[in-house]
């Protein structure tokens, strides 16, 4: 075998996740009011497009999860198989390129020469020059044929893209009206993802598309690598925070007095600590264990994701407190309502009410509460790398990218596309997360249907 899988923690986290929504959508198909709320989404074309976008970050994410070691190949004298220590992934192969072509330092975007200058001894003495990149532009004879070359390759991609988008235009067409599903949102989105696609992938073929940055590592790289870590941190510390939140808050809610005051008490005390000197803390303290058990990994991507797992069990110990306030304000009101206070006289038990009635009542705010907050922890590890206390620095995240850049802005002239891509990945994230649960606070709001 010439590789050897490895299953990191946050792996199988964000698969069973993927798995998990799969699942809940084949159960959608049997429940009546789920399947009425998902039709009502998939008519709005918003929601579609974002939902689209999703699942290309999501794609993207998965391909990332799949780790695997190569096979070093065999040495005089070698007994049994041996692998190599950097552990890898689906996507790093399909990117084998953009990882294997570093350069010395900086260069700026689509350039073919190096962003800093450097001493050359020629016949006329010493001179200062900005020399060609090792693989930017390498292919260029003449560098005045590069504006004609990028010209050609973005259009080259363009016209990929119009093809792609046609053949789906197509599809689109033959199926606009089966069910009322908004096809156009779809479209828009996977055009702009075909447009997007093939120019990077035609223009990163040959050049480094958004720059490198100190160590002469690829941007477009690097970008694409913090999009898992993105995932894990919004998908994960929403799966811990959300049982802690439903359950706490409904019970506050729901039987008051003693149990209400206790929860009360418990989320008072969490909010009354600076947030981010209790992740700190926490996390510092795991880090002293990380460092004290060497011998605990056998792959430097299995101490990175050990980091990463904690550092999600923190925010979502942490962060659940909101949401159970909401839901326990809200349910205070629904155990009031005349329905419910009928169910309680005829002797139906508090677990029933609260599966029955309660909870259904609820999921609009959850679902809008969980999206948002997928979106404030995404930002959330982008400030928390920003100041040191994120994710590990052999981890590839948002946050990273835009602490590393942060000394170059002062630079003259500045290094700006290591801020600007991560920023605009980032932003396209977050934004598509924010439209979608804005979309699905509609649909599965149960006022609708009354």
């Amino acid at each position: 075998m010439n590789f050897q899988p490895v299953l990191l923690w946050s792996d199988v986290l964000l698969w069973l996740l993927a798995f998990g929504v799969a699942a809940l959508c084949l159960y959608s198909r049997r429940a009546d009011h789920l399947r009425r709320a998902w039709r009502r989404l998939g008519k709005n074309s918003v929601a579609t497009g974002a939902a689209t976008l999703l699942c290309a970050f999501l794609l993207v994410g998965l391909l990332d999860s799949l780790h695997y070691r190569l096979r070093l190949p065999d040495a005089p004298g070698q007994t049994g198989v041996v692998y190599a220590v950097e552990a890898l992934s689906v996507l790093d192969g399909l990117l084998s390129n953009l990882r294997e072509h570093n350069e010395r330092t900086y260069s700026a975007p689509l350039a073919a020469r190096a962003f800093v200058m450097e001493t050359e001894e020629t016949s006329a003495g010493v001179t200062r020059i900005y020399p060609r990149l090792k693989y930017g532009g390498a292919h260029l004879e003449d560098e005045d044929g590069w504006g004609v070359d990028v010209a050609r390759r973005v259009l080259t991609g363009v016209g990929l893209a119009l093809l792609c988008g046609g053949l789906m235009a197509g599809f689109v067409f033959r199926r606009r009206n089966k069910n009322g599903f908004a096809w156009r949102g779809v479209l828009v989105a996977l055009s702009v993802l075909f447009l997007v696609a093939f120019i990077l992938a035609e223009l990163a073929s040959v050049y480094h598309v958004f720059g490198t940055d100190k160590v002469g590592q690829d941007v477009l790289y690097q970008t694409l690598k913090s999009i898992r870590t993105a995932l894990v941190i919004g998908l994960v510390t929403t799966l811990i925070m959300l049982p802690l939140a439903v359950l706490l808050g409904i019970v506050a809610g729901y039987f008051r007095g003693w149990a209400d005051d206790v929860i009360q008490y418990v989320y008072t005390v969490l909010n009354s600590i600076p947030g981010v000197l209790l992740i700190a803390a926490a996390v510092l303290m795991m880090q002293v264990v990380i460092d004290t058990h060497p011998q605990w990994f056998a792959t430097a991507a299995e101490r990175a994701d050990l980091r990463l797992i904690a550092l999600c069990v923190i925010l979502g110990v942490t962060s659940w407190t909101g949401l159970a306030r909401l839901l326990r304000g809200e349910t205070l009101k629904l155990r009031e309502l005349d329905y419910i206070q009928a169910a309680r006289a005829f002797g139906v038990s508090s677990g029933r009410i609260i599966v029955r009635h309660i909870l259904p009542n609820l999921m609009h705010i959850v679902i809008i509460s969980l999206v948002m907050d997928f979106s404030a922890l995404v930002l959330a590890e982008a400030v928390l790398s920003y100041i040191g206390i994120g994710v590990d620095p052999a981890m590839h995240s948002f946050g990273s990218m835009i602490n590393n850049a942060r000394m170059e802005l002062s630079r003259e002239p500045a290094v700006w596309w290591s801020l600007v891509a991560a920023f605009s990945f980032m932003l396209t994230l977050v934004l598509a997360a924010n439209l979608f649960a804005d979309a699905m606070r509609d649909a599965f709001d149960p006022h609708r249907d009354r």
